[in-house]
């Protein structure tokens, strides 16, 4: 018997001058544990000057995740971080009462072709920790938890399983998963898991009860402690999830919160131009007419 209980299809969408696929949030399913929002961007082969330009924006009541297969982005923020994540590496950026950022292509490789590929992930914060002051965290590759069982490659990005924790300064149960085959291989891993579950295909594919899956999906578990299937050869899959929160959490734009009105505030002052600037890039991303 199947353990998926919802699948969800990578959706197109615009971020400006970059398409992605979206994956959170989806009608059906609003959020998997305490994640919130997940794009998939590219693989995008960028020629000579096309180049990835997200101009400061900002955010609250949320941590962003970014880990990158593919390329380079040059992190500027308003606590005066600036700095190139490379792929393997974690950027962690806890915006609590507010913080703005932004994400552009290394000025090196501005004029030449690059390629662009990973994951930017949302995860809220619990309703006791939303107005924290901001925090920002770049965990380089070596320092991720990553071993091998039985010819299978594992990386830990962040949270805690499988009785391992990653270095990646979380707030809330979850935990974000990197699982690699080389040759096909049973995973059973449902007893290390808790709370809400979800596997994105990267690559390749797996096989529950006899159904195949490909990539640009998320499955999205019944049950995290029945987590078992067969995944087939050089196929890359993330697993994420954990404890839900009690309360619910609303996205708005890019404001994150358990409280509506702290939303309608973070609008008003980022229209105002009331929120911290990033140091070293003086951009400005105007509030969509959306959501005005």
């Amino acid at each position: 018997m199947s353990n998926i209980g919802l699948i969800i299809e990578e959706r197109a969408a615009d971020i400006g001058n970059f398409m992605v696929g979206r994956l959170l949030p989806f009608r059906q399913k609003r959020s998997v544990g305490p994640f919130v929002f997940i794009d998939h961007m590219g693989p995008a082969f960028l020629k000579d000057y096309q180049n990835l330009d997200v101009p400061p924006h900002p955010h609250i009541g949320l941590s962003t995740l970014t880990y990158l297969f593919e390329g380079a982005i040059m992190h500027r923020d308003s606590l005066g971080n600036a700095l190139e994540i490379q792929p393997g590496a974690v950027n962690w950026m806890t915006a609590g009462k507010g913080v703005t950022h932004s994400e552009r292509t290394p000025d090196y490789l501005r004029s030449t072709d690059k390629k662009l590929h990973g994951l930017q992930i949302w995860v809220a914060l619990p309703k006791e920790l939303e107005q924290i002051e901001p925090i920002f965290q770049h965990i380089e590759a070596d320092d991720i938890p990553a071993w091998e069982e039985n010819g299978v490659h594992f990386k830990l990005i962040a949270g805690e399983a499988l009785g391992k924790k990653s270095p990646v300064a979380v707030y809330s149960d979850l935990y974000f998963l990197e699982i690699k085959t080389g040759n096909q291989a049973q995973i059973n891993i449902g007893e290390h898991l808790f709370g809400e579950s979800a596997l994105y295909i990267l690559e390749g594919s797996i096989e529950d009860a006899g159904t195949n899956f490909g990539p640009k999906q998320i499955l999205i578990a019944k049950d995290a402690k029945l987590c078992s299937f067969k995944m087939a050869a050089n196929s890359t899959i993330y697993i994420f999830g954990g404890n839900p929160f009690p309360e619910e959490h609303y996205i708005f734009w890019n404001f994150v919160s358990s409280d509506k009105e702290r939303l309608q505030q973070a609008k008003e002052l980022w229209k105002a131009k009331g929120f911290p600037k990033v140091i070293g890039d003086d951009g400005y991303v105007p509030l969509p007419d959306f959501y005005q």
